[in-house]
């Protein structure tokens, strides 16, 4: 994951202390740079302490941002003392810049109160948020009013911030590839384009009969599918599987990879059920647990905005992302449930994974047709979801992200599955069923719905229902 870099302003305000400013300035520094961030700051011969006031500050600080533009993934307003409210906003307004904004106020110390050492930053704070408001200018909140920039605290506000940021750099110009229909018995994950698209996501598709015309052009001995064939192996045990199949595999493989690269995609949709089955002889699920093990998000059934909560999954954590099916009850417990899929999850979800065939598809089409899911037992870690929808009728996107935690609780069954233990899941299965969303969810190895939450509410402007 590359580093995310932040534009700074160090607000200051010439009848509080000065000083305040120049260490103000160093630690916001310091503590970027401590956390594996970039900075992008006036330098102290810039301005006085490298600090925005005035309205020539801010014009060489928007200059400066204006400049390194294509670096900054976000701006943090720091608040030493009470700040320059214009000059925050002037900055903004004139670098040209859309990317979310932090706005941190240093708390006072009550026995620092003189005119030497006052802060009054709380009060600057509000100052600042006003004019940005004003402006129409959309910025984020540290948790508390007043945070030490050197806490604990403001870590946990500026990691979170830096996923919102990385959410909505990555949804600016996204490419996402449909290959293939939507199944016809699948209406539940009918999508809206044009929806997508007034977002800045682009869907570029294929017909699955392109994919598989090119399969046939691929000979048992060309070395890319030899390739693919080794890269399987080493990805998955395939002990079980016969070697007709996993070529098979591997040349599908090699054909979606082209396009892929071809058409510089982020991430996939694919048709599976149960065409893939029925006239080529595979099921994908393999390709796609490596795609999504290689932050190419890859989802069932041309689940488009299956995909997209993926995505969005992925850009806040850094890691790969999964679809799975709100599947059953568990036992009695009002809390938990169980999630599966054939399954597509990506290697690093389980315990311990190897390649098999489709149990559910088998009955249908046989089981030689459908060799090639990656199946485990889900390990026991933390979790995030996020489930995206496009809402034709109401022309807005959807949204609902919350946390859970994946268990250890007994269950014996087959595919990829788990149990998942997510607080007033009642509550969440009403709110899921009452707005009509879709039986699949994204779900991610991470704890950052906070952040998600904020770059879709706050800086989409789409619809959240963040649960708790």
């Amino acid at each position: 994951m590359n580093k995310t870099t932040f534009g700074v302003i160090v607000g200051n305000r010439g009848f509080f202390p000065d000083h305040l400013a120049k260490s103000g300035r160093k630690d916001v520094l310091d503590v970027l740079k401590k956390g594996g961030y970039n900075a992008v700051a006036l330098s102290m011969q810039d301005t006085k302490y490298g600090a925005v006031e005035t309205f020539a500050d801010a014009k060489k600080c928007a200059a400066l941002f204006a400049r390194k533009a294509a670096d900054i993934d976000g701006i943090i307003v720091t608040l030493p003392n009470f700040g320059d409210e214009k000059g925050v906003a002037e900055t903004v307004k004139r670098s040209g810049l859309d990317v979310p904004i932090l706005i941190q106020a240093e708390p006072d110390v009550a026995g620092k109160m003189t005119i030497a050492n006052r802060r009054d930053s709380f009060c600057g704070k509000i100052s600042v948020c006003n004019n940005l408001r004003q402006a129409g200018i959309p910025y984020t909140l540290t948790s508390s009013h007043t945070v030490k920039v050197n806490s604990a605290e403001f870590k946990k506000d500026l990691d979170d911030f830096a996923a919102t940021c990385r959410i909505i750099k990555g949804l600016k110009n996204a490419r996402f590839g449909a290959i293939g229909s939507r199944p016809t018995a699948f209406n539940t994950v009918r999508y809206s384009e044009k929806l997508l698209e007034l977002s800045g996501i682009a869907v570029e598709t294929v017909d699955l009969y392109e994919i598989l015309g090119k399969v046939e052009l691929l000979s048992d001995g060309d070395r890319r599918v030899k390739n693919k064939v080794t890269a399987i192996k080493k990805y998955v045990a395939t002990k079980a599987i016969p070697a007709a199949a996993l070529l098979k595999i591997a040349k599908f493989g090699v054909a979606v990879d082209q396009w892929i690269k071809a058409n510089q995609i982020d991430g996939t949709a694919i048709q599976c059920w149960t065409a893939l089955e029925e006239f080529f002889g595979i099921v994908p699920c393999t390709l796609m647990s490596m795609m999504s093990d290689a932050l190419l998000p890859s989802a069932c059934e041309v689940d488009m905005t299956g995909l997209l909560g993926m995505y969005i999954l992925q850009l806040a954590s850094g890691t790969p992302s999964a679809l799975l099916d709100w599947n059953n009850n568990y036992g009695n417990d009002p809390n938990k449930c169980i999630v599966f899929h054939c399954s597509n999850l990506p290697k690093s979800f389980f315990k311990s994974a190897k390649m098999d065939y489709q149990e559910i598809i088998a009955g249908t089409v046989g089981k030689e047709n459908t060799y090639g899911t990656v199946v485990g037992r889900i390990a026991a870690k933390k979790a995030t979801f996020c489930r995206t929808s496009t809402d034709d009728a109401a022309g807005i996107i959807s949204t609902y992200v919350g946390e859970g935690e994946f268990t250890n609780d007994k269950i014996d069954t087959f595919g990829g599955f788990g149990v998942i233990r997510i607080p007033n899941l009642q509550v969440l299965m009403k709110y899921v069923c009452k707005m009509g969303f879709e039986h699949h969810v994204p779900m991610n190895m991470c704890q950052k719905a906070d952040a998600i939450a904020e770059a879709l509410d706050n800086y989409m402007g789409w619809e959240v229902y963040r649960h708790q």
